[in-house]
Order: C-alpha cells, then structure tokens, then sequence
C-alpha cells in the first residue's frame, strides 16, 4: 500500500541532498534519482530544482511532502492496528543516532532485530546531535540515540550507554606516553575536531570550560563532521584529536594511532536513547529499545 517512490521523495526533501536520502534508505544515489524522476512523470511537474549542488522544493514538491507525510502517518497508524489485532510488530521505524552511535554502536544489532522482527521497515539517518534532535521535533524520526551534555527539555531521555573520549595521535616510534601529559602541553598540538553541533565537541567544551579554556584560544586545524575523517587525518599528521574509546580499537591494535592519556581532563559521557517528551513511543521503537538494551548489556558483560 506504501509507495516506495514517496519514501524516497521524502527522505530528499528531509535532507536535500539525493546522495543523503541514498544512504538513509540503503539504496543507491542513481536509484534515488530515478524515483524522483518517475513521480515527476507521474505528476507532470518537477519536484526539486537543481542548482549545481544545490536542491531545493518546488510549490509543487511542497504540496506533494504535505500530502506524503499525511500519507505515510496514516500508513503507519494502519499497520500499527492491524499487526496490533495478533500482537505482532511491524511497521514503519524511523532511527537517528549521532556520529558515534550510528558508525559503531546501533549498526551491529540491526540485522538481529531485522531477522527477529522482519516485518519492519527500518531506517537510520545519521546526523549530528542536534540535528537529530531537531529531526524528532520534526517527526522526522520515531527513536533517536544521541551524545552530548545538553539536554533538550521536549525531549525525554533514557541512558544507553556509558562512554569515554580520548586523545588520539598518530602512533610514534616511542609509542604512547607512559604518564599523562598536561593539559596544556597536550593542546599545543594542532587539534582537529568534531564539527558545532556534535555532542563529541560539546564534551570537549564542557571538560576545557572547567580548566577555563575556550575553543577560540585553541589551535585547530580542522573541523570535520565525522569520527573516521578524524582518524584518518591524525594518521596523516601531527595533529591530536578527541574521539569515542570505542571507535579507535582496529587502529590502535594494528599500531596506526595511539591514545596519549591527558592530566585532569575528564571526557566521559552518557549515550542516550531519546524521543519527543510526552509522547509515547510507537510499538516498533519500544521493541528495538528494548532490543538494544538487552543485546548492549550482552556485549558489556562478555568483555
């Protein structure tokens, strides 16, 4: 009953980016472009301007999101009661997870959740903190997992996980200290960093504001908007950056980058699950929450 052609239409008009939109549905760009351009066909009107690497809607992909979201509630509210009438869970399920969490953490438990629960419709935008947090405002997605020290009080949120950023560099010769270096010599390194709006940075920010340090007296050299770009440039420089323990294991065993231990700088963090204050969760997010809370404890008490 669902047009997979205004899914697609959908997560383009989310993100205005086809190439966005492929990696959301896990399909690929060429596919996305194909769809558009069918239901362009379909209507006889264009949907999206294009403008070098610009897109933007149309009145008339305006008016089509309008009725799309309608749409798909409606969809979604059917299947719901349907499956509802012999207790079983499908659906649609719309995730978000911040940087951290949606490249190594949410990942690995979803083909076990697919196999159990096959009759959901799964998807996972990956963004930063904030903009998933404005995507849950949005209805944009049902569940979301996030980073950071600043809460959003129309959000509820729930402990995922517990978690540690580290200074990273490329390893040396010497290998990596045998005592924590102090603050202040470790941030005469050019650093690279998360971008505004991650929760990776607003934990640096936090722990640096302690020791009365901002971001403007600092040496950075670069601001990405991804933790494997970060990686990639300490390998190939002299810079020291600040990631997630759990996304650096590969690289610090096959002996690529090192973590140098920093005097008084404190860089724990939660990992929460999150979604809209006051609203309850459709039944396919709780079944994945639950999910993942059981297969995260597994995983914790094996290691």
């Amino acid at each position: 009953m669902s047009d997979f052609r205004l899914r697609v239409f959908q997560a383009v008009a989310r993100h205005l980016s086809f190439t966005k939109a492929a990696q959301e549905l896990f399909v690929t760009q060429p596919a996305v472009t194909k769809h558009v351009r069918e239901l362009e066909r379909s209507y006889g009107q264009r949907l999206f301007e294009r403008r070098g690497n610009r897109v933007s809607l149309t009145e008339a992909g305006q008016l089509l999101l309008a009725y799309a979201d309608r749409v798909a509630d409606l969809h979604q509210q059917l299947t719901e009661q349907l499956h509802a009438l012999h207790d079983t869970a499908a659906g649609r399920l719309r995730l978000g997870a911040s940087t951290t969490l949606a490249q190594y953490i949410i990942p690995p438990i979803l083909p076990g959740f697919q196999a159990a629960y096959p009759r959901v419709e799964l998807t996972l935008l990956n963004a930063n903190t904030e903009q998933i947090a404005d995507a849950l405002l949005r209805g944009h997605i049902d569940l979301g997992f996030v980073e950071g020290q600043v809460k959003n009080r129309d959000l509820h949120y729930e402990l995922l996980l517990h978690d540690e950023l580290v200074a990273l560099r490329r390893a040396s010769a010497a290998g990596p200290p045998a005592q924590p270096v102090p603050l202040a010599e470790a941030l005469r390194h050019p650093l690279v960093l998360r971008e505004r709006g991650s929760g990776t940075l607003e934990v640096l920010e936090f722990a640096l504001r302690e020791h009365k340090i901002k971001l403007a007296q600092l040496s950075v050299a670069l601001y990405l908007d991804n933790t494997e770009a970060i990686k990639s440039y300490i390998e190939a420089s002299d810079a020291l950056g600040f990631v997630s323990k759990r996304a650096i294991g590969k690289e610090v065993a096959a002996g690529r980058l090192e973590i140098v231990p920093v005097q008084d700088l404190h860089l724990s963090r939660r990992l929460d699950a999150v979604w809209v204050q006051g609203q309850p969760l459709p039944q396919p997010a709780q079944r994945f929450l639950t999910y993942a809370h059981r297969q995260l404890s597994d995983v914790h008490n094996q290691k």
